[in-house]
């Protein structure tokens, strides 16, 4: 042995001080003996005050202590000369044996009460070898200062369970104790070497039974004097609980069919006849008996019978069938040939005749004598059984988890898998923040019950929806904490998980449920949550294998429960990116009533969007736009372009031109996405459509041009619908071809509306058929406004779950009275700048303006004596009285006038400087004849 290090002891015990004073300790200890203080801790477990019981009726000559005996006895070889002794106990660690190396070490042992009947389970005695191996389930080494009892610190101890190698159940645990002083952490492997070796015993004692039962019915075969041609030797090498005759004449999945009854009717451990149906039409009679060995052991043998049998047709032709010879011990009896008959081919109308358990008279005579199939025990035909079963189940969880990317969903789908099948009651807890597609930091917040099922109602186990705070003793909150599972066979005995609140769990108790499981739901590295598996009265006791078969599916449901938490959070920043992105509110104009919808796609969102933008001369823009894709990249690529569609509608360019401005761009950020994916960065934009309409309310003129989208339908105030013949340009980014604009004159009053591809089309319905839809919803009530027509459009149009996102706008269009617009056309000499002052004054006094004439009078002057200098005839002015007055001055002169600062010294280049100063906006747009030059200035009269 290897002396413990001095300045561990010393950290260690300082460690421990800081923790029964409530103080966090951060290093110097290691995490599963950390785990198991905090759980005495929260039992209220005393370290200096620790009661050792002792048990009077316990069995100390057990199988599992059989089966260890000559493996204590080696291990005690070994160490002869060492103070260690080993200690064998049994699964509520209550020690069964004890041997001494070394009997020096006795004097100490004694004090410490390690003998046989003597109890050391962690929920009494604290942190100890023997009681942590077995609350972890799992090698545990424990030294010195890491017990929690202080009478237990001078030892050092290292100690595995042993398990039943069927069930997997853990039977008991060995154990070495030496002093703290000698300890050395290879007592840990020396300790689950032995423990393995034990575990192999018991499976040889499984196997010398089976065998021992094999060798009973050949033994009764033979004594019947029956043939034994199609019975295998005992000596056989195949294990037992598999086909051991010729049942190879059959097709493999007959086979299998065969040997999975067989298992069932072994592991029922009862007589009992059944009727397989085969392939081919054919049918199967299986027979289970009862057998008794001499030794004591009790089995189940399955024949198996087949249409045509060879063996008993063989029988016939030479005579009279032999009586099946039954043995009076094992409650058989003999059947005469009448009583047998002559053939087991009756057809079946049912694949497996309904089990009843059957006396030995009651047997049907029409079963013959057939061959071996199986011969078993009961117990570990149930574990054959339930193996079958549990691949089953991860089978159907591999299908009917992670369906939808959602998290609730997801969860929901492990309950339905797990219950009745594996358990009586599932739930699934985890953080909020999982819930909005965060990563957890933290589970000091509680979590969150999103899907509980059971097997029925009343269970008082905490409902969907709950906010649970889990007592650090509960198993749910050890395995958050140690992100490792915990079993718990027996609830009445789990102090900690009814430490959290007695009264609820008193009332759970009651209603029957009294096992469980719960397993912390970890994906990538981090922990989501935690799933809970109950068992109640209809079902037994959750055992070791079941724990491996809990982790195995809340792994899987954990990957999908990730994956829809990361695409929930993918899914609320693109949204939130787009949302910001999109128009927050509609701008102030007169010229068309707006109402606009978008809804985001079920699954990712897309590129979809929509603007209005006011344009000068009262005159609006309405634009709707869609990129190809979902996600953040095309979130991203929208605001890009809709960021591009406000600039180039500030210059107040004709729509075909601000199309062809947005393809020179797209194709710009199309070369730039190129040379990104070439280093593996990210994808190009796939594509991008575009309708751009401008609506002037003085002329009811609407212009528009389309790049790839669909047209817009236009309803008429007479009930009309149509959806005008705009050209169809090609896609954004596509280049090439110059975009064509359409002129319409929409009456005051029509309905214009604009869309995109996914309020029309998806996967089950053609565009023609949305387009029929479309016209017809329109047309149904002409005079409904705006904000009604998008509701009947979306509710009509839409599925429950649409699969593309969808930007609508619907725009009912307005007029300016012909007595709010002045327009003078006027020739091109300076003596016509006079008079226009004039007759604006005048218009001014019937608009109630006055205060505006001034100013009105001087950009006027200075915009006509510019037009008449440097543009052509004809000039035109005109005034708009709207939300502000609007002074325009078109010639027919392409060239633009410039702002610029002059100098002191300049004679000219004052006067636009005075319109900017003067008005609110100004600008400049150019027309197919010329230009227009523009000044808008606030309305001052609140009359006005």
């Amino acid at each position: 042995m290897v002396a413990a290090d001095q300045d561990g002891i010393s950290v260690l015990t300082a460690a421990f001080d800081r923790f029964l004073a409530g103080e966090p300790i951060e290093t110097g200890v290691r995490k599963p003996v950390l785990a198991s203080w905090r759980r005495c801790q929260s039992l209220g477990i005393a370290a200096d005050n620790v009661p050792i019981l002792y048990h009077q009726d316990l069995d100390l000559n057990g199988s599992l202590a059989h089966a260890a005996l000559p493996v204590l006895t080696e291990l005690e070889s070994r160490l002869t000369g060492m103070d260690v002794s080993v200690v064998l106990c049994d699964e509520q660690a209550r020690i069964l044996q004890r041997g001494l190396a070394d009997p020096s070490l006795n004097r100490w042992l004694d004090t410490l009460q390690l003998a046989p009947g003597f109890a050391f389970a962690e929920q009494i005695t604290g942190t100890n070898g023997m009681g942590t191996a077995l609350a972890e389930r799992r090698p545990a080494f424990i030294c010195g200062r890491e017990h929690y009892a202080d009478v237990m610190r001078m030892f050092a101890c290292a100690a595995a369970p042993i398990r039943d190698p069927i069930s997997g159940r853990v039977q008991g645990a060995l154990d070495l104790t030496c002093l703290h002083e000698d300890s050395d952490p290879s007592m840990l492997a020396l300790v689950h070497d032995a423990a393995t070796k034990i575990e192999q015993r018991l499976l040889a004692q499984i196997s010398q039974r089976e065998r021992a039962l094999l060798q009973t019915y050949l033994e009764v075969r033979r004594r019947a004097h029956r043939t034994s041609a199609a019975i295998v030797p005992v000596d056989t090498d195949q294990p037992i609980g598999v086909n051991v005759s010729d049942i190879h004449l059959l097709t493999p999945h007959d086979q299998l069919v065969l040997r999975e009854k067989a298992a069932e009717l072994i592991s029922a451990g009862r007589m009992d006849v059944v009727v397989v149906r085969l392939s081919g039409g054919r049918t199967a009679t299986l027979l289970s008996r009862p057998i008794e060995s001499p030794t004591g052991e009790s089995g189940i043998a399955v024949e198996a019978v087949l249409p045509g049998d060879a063996l008993w047709r063989a029988a016939s032709a030479t005579g009279p069938a032999p009586p099946v010879f039954s043995d009076t011990r094992a409650g058989w009896r003999a059947w005469s040939p009448a009583e047998v008959g002559t053939s087991a081919s009756t057809p079946s109308s049912h694949a497996l005749v309904p089990s009843v358990p059957l006396a030995p008279a009651a047997v049907p005579s029409r079963i013959t004598d057939g061959w071996l199939l199986a011969v078993g025990e009961p117990g570990v035909g149930q574990v054959a059984l339930r193996a079958r079963e549990r691949l089953g189940l991860l089978c159907d969880a591999s299908v009917r988890l992670g369906t939808t990317l959602e998290v609730t969903r997801t969860a929901e789908e492990l309950t339905q898998v797990a219950v009745p099948r594996f358990a009586d009651y599932v739930a699934v807890d985890v953080p909020d923040c999982v819930l909005r597609g965060d990563e957890p930091t933290t589970m000091s917040l509680g979590t969150r019950r999103i899907a509980l099922r059971a097997i029925r109602e009343g269970s008082h186990l905490h409902p969907v929806g709950a906010l649970i705070h889990p007592a650090p003793s509960t198993p749910q909150a050890h395995s958050l904490a140690s992100e490792e599972p915990v079993l718990e066979p027996t609830l009445d005995t789990a102090f900690g998980w009814m430490a959290q609140d007695p009264v609820r769990t008193q009332r759970i108790r009651e209603h029957g449920i009294h096992s469980l499981i719960t397993v912390p739901m970890r994906a990538r590295g981090v922990t989501l949550g935690v799933v809970s598996f109950y068992r109640s009265q209809q079902s037994g006791a959750f055992e070791e294998d079941d724990l491996s078969l809990a982790e195995e599916l809340v792994s899987r449901a954990a990957v999908c429960v990730d994956n829809a938490r990361r695409y929930t959070r993918e899914r609320t920043m693109s949204l939130a990116l787009q949302r910001s992105l999109l128009p927050r509110g509609l701008p102030e104009q007169n010229a068309v009533e707006i109402a606009h919808r978008y809804l985001p796609a079920q699954g990712e969102v897309g590129g979809d969007w929509f603007d209005v933008i006011p344009l000068s001369g009262m005159r609006v823009a309405l634009v709707v736009g869609d990129v190809v894709g979902h996600g953040l990249h095309a979130s991203a690529t929208m605001g890009c372009l809709r960021t591009a569609v406000h600039n180039f509608s500030d210059l107040d360019l004709p729509v075909n031109e601000i199309l062809a401005h947005l393809d020179n761009l797209v194709a710009r950020l199309d070369l730039d996405e190129e040379r990104d994916d070439q280093q593996g960065d990210r994808a190009g934009i796939l594509g991008a459509t575009c309708l751009y309409t401008i609506y002037d309310p003085v002329s009811r003129c609407c212009t528009m041009a389309r790049a790839g989208h669909l047209a817009p339908a236009l309803l008429l105030p007479d009930g009309t619908v149509e959806f005008p013949e705009v050209p169809a340009g090609p896609p954004l980014g596509v280049g090439g071809l110059p975009f064509e604009t359409a002129d319409i004159q929409v009456p005051e009053g029509s309905l214009l509306v604009l869309y995109t591809d996914g309020l029309i089309e998806d996967r089950r319905r053609d565009i023609d058929v949305g387009l029929e839809s479309l016209h017809r919803t329109l047309a149904q009530h002409p005079g409904r406004a705006p904000e009604h027509t998008c509701e009947a459009l979306l509710s009509e149009l839409l599925p429950p779950q649409p699969s593309d996102d969808v930007a609508l706008l619907v725009a009912r269009t307005r007029a300016l009275p012909p007595d709010q617009v002045a327009t003078w056309d006027l020739p091109s000499e300076p003596a016509a700048v006079s008079r226009l002052r004039g007759e604006v004054t005048e218009r001014l006094a019937a608009w109630g303006l006055e205060e505006l004439q001034f100013t009105t009078e001087l950009m006027l002057s200075e915009l006509m004596t510019n037009a008449i200098r440097y543009g052509q005839d004809p000039i035109t002015v005109r005034l708009l009285r709207d939300r502000s007055l609007i002074c325009e001055v078109s010639d027919c002169s392409g060239t633009s006038p410039r702002l610029r600062q002059a100098a002191s010294t300049d004679e000219g280049g004052r006067g636009l400087f005075l319109v900017a100063q003067l008005a609110n906006r100004w600008g400049t747009r150019h027309t197919t004849t010329g230009k227009v030059i523009w000044a808008e200035q606030p309305l001052l009269s609140p009359a006005a």
